[in-house]
C-alpha cells in the first residue's frame, strides 16, 4: 500500500518550478532550472530489461501461517524469492527466517517495527534499519543490503539515509493487493495484466489467497517466457540512474 505525503521538500521543489519560469521562461535554461527542481531521491520500483525476467518479494511483518507453503511452492519451480522481513517478525520466527534463508531465498530488511520511517529522526531510522540487519544476520549469517520501508512510504530523508547504510530501497511496480483478500483469480488476473520485463511484483506472507494464487500466476508467466530472480540478481548495483518513474536504468 503506497502513501503520498505533501512534504515541505515538495513546497520548496514547487517554488523553485516557479522561480524557474519567471526567470527564464520556456528556454532550455528555464526547462533545466525545472527538472532539477523536481529532481527526486527515488527508490527502485522496477528495472530495465530487454528480456522477460521478474522478481516476486514478499513482506513478512504479521502472521507465519503459510511460510512453509510459500517455500514449498517457490521449492516447486526452482524460483528464488526476496523477503523482507520486519525485526520483530524474527524474533517471533526465527525458524521460519532460517527456513526461508536454507532454501535460497533472500531475507532482507523491512524495519524493525514497521513505523512509517519519514516520520523518524535521522538516527532513529538508523536504529531500525541497524536492529533488523543485526537479527536477520545472527539467524541466517548473511547481513542485508535491501530495504523495503513499510506501507510503501518514504522521502527523499529516508531513501539517502539507506544509501548511506549500504541499502538500496526497494518498491515495487506490481501489486498483487493479496493483503485485500482478492481471491486467487483477481490476484493472478492482476498481476499478470500488470507485469512486464524487470517488473518487482509484491506479495505478502500470511495473505489470505496468496499459495493459492502462486502455481498459476507462476505457470503463466513460464508460458510467457519469464525467468524469476530475486532482487540482487535484477537490480544493477553501480552505474545506474533511476528515471522519473523509479525505473532504474544502467547507465550507458
Amino acid at each position: 500500500m503506497r502513501v503520498y505525503l505533501l512534504k515541505r521538500a515538495t513546497i520548496v521543489a514547487a517554488l523553485c518550478i516557479i522561480a524557474g519560469i519567471l526567470a527564464f521562461g520556456v528556454s532550455p535554461a528555464g526547462r533545466a532550472v525545472m527538472a532539477a527542481a523536481v529532481k527526486r531521491d527515488l527508490p527502485i520500483y522496477s528495472v530495465s530489461k530487454d528480456y522477460n525476467v521478474c522478481s516476486l518479494t514478499f513482506d513478512a511483518a504479521w502472521g507465519n501461517e503459510d511460510t512453509q507453503k510459500l517455500i514449498d511452492i517457490l521449492g516447486k519451480y526452482k524460483i528464488k524469492a526476496t523477503f523482507f522481513v520486519v525485526g520483530q517478525w524474527v524474533d517471533k520466527y526465527p525458524e521460519s527466517v532460517k527456513a526461508l534463508s536454507d532454501a535460497g531465498h533472500e531475507v532482507m530488511n523491512h524495519s524493525n517495527t514497521h513505523p512509517h520511517m519519514p516520520q523518524l529522526s535521522v538516527s532513529k531510522m538508523i536504529e531500525e534499519i541497524k536492529l533488523c540487519d543485526d537479527k536477520i544476520e545472527k539467524v541466517t549469517g548473511k547481513r542485508p543490503f535491501l530495504f523495503r520501508p513499510p506501507y510503501g512510504d518514504y522521502d527523499d530523508k529516508v531513501v539517502s539515509t539507506l544509501r548511506d547504510q549500504g541499502h538500496y530501497t526497494i518498491q515495487w511496480d506490481v501489486d498483487s493487493l493479496d493483503w485485500k483478500e482478492l481471491s486467487a483469480g483477481d490476484i493472478t488476473d492482476r498481476v499478470l495484466k500488470k507485469v512486464q520485463p524487470g517488473s518487482i511484483i509484491l506479495f505478502h506472507n500470511a495473505a489470505k489467497h496468496t499459495p493459492e494464487a502462486l502455481p498459476g500466476l507462476i505457470e503463466s508467466l513460464i508460458q510467457k517466457g519469464y525467468k524469476f530472480v530475486p532482487i540482487s540478481e535484477l537490480i544493477y548495483k553501480d552505474n545506474f540512474t533511476i528515471n522519473h518513474a523509479g525505473k532504474q536504468v544502467p547507465n550507458t
